[in-house]
């Protein structure tokens, strides 16, 4: 799969599973590799620039061992974003599935 589809897909995805609720950069990640072949060097920064386009908030918690541990909730902004980037994947998988399947006018 391209990279570059490939990274927009997470990024949406990364959206979801922190809309769904507050996680470390950690849970984001294992949430993700149940079902998606991702990785940490694709995540952190996804985490990172979705929180500087103010789309999460991250939090230091304290961590039973090490340092302390960032944890990503999402705004009402990323809210809005999660879903048109929704709306629009499920009208281009339509579209897809529909020039696959042979229908193009469905």
């Amino acid at each position: 799969m391209n990279a570059q589809f490939k990274r927009g897909i997470v990024e949406m995805l990364v959206l979801k599973v922190v809309g769904d609720k507050p996680r470390t950069s950690f849970d984001v990640i294992d949430a993700l590799a149940e079902t998606v072949d991702v990785n940490e060097n694709t995540v952190y920064p996804i985490l990172r620039r979705l929180t500087n386009q103010g789309y999460f908030t991250a939090t230091q918690e304290p961590s039973p061992v090490g340092a302390p541990r960032k944890v990503f909730s999402i705004t009402d902004e990323g809210r809005s974003k999660l879903s048109a980037f929704q709306n629009e994947w499920e009208t281009f998988l339509h579209n897809v599935l529909a020039i696959l399947g042979g229908n193009q006018n469905a």
